[in-house]
């Protein structure tokens, strides 16, 4: 499962396309297409907006869980 770390310092916008929301965090692009969100395919990090973190936590909440039981 792919790490998540807080934005950087300077103000990142969400690369969610149509987004551009100030973004609170970061995950590998590989998940956030697994999770279904609509990112360029040519970035390594995605910056994700509160709102659109919240949505790849929902997403992957399964996941997640059965990662944990391991």
């Amino acid at each position: 499962m792919a790490e998540t770390h807080h934005a950087v310092d300077k103000e990142e916008p969400c690369d969610v396309k149509e987004c551009g929301k100030p973004a609170e965090r970061s995950i590998s692009q590989n998940s956030a297409q697994e999770a279904g969100l609509d990112v360029d395919e040519d970035l390594k990090r995605v910056h994700l907006c509160k709102e659109h973190y919240k949505a790849y936590k929902k997403a992957t909440k399964n996941e997640r869980k059965i990662g944990s039981m391991r």
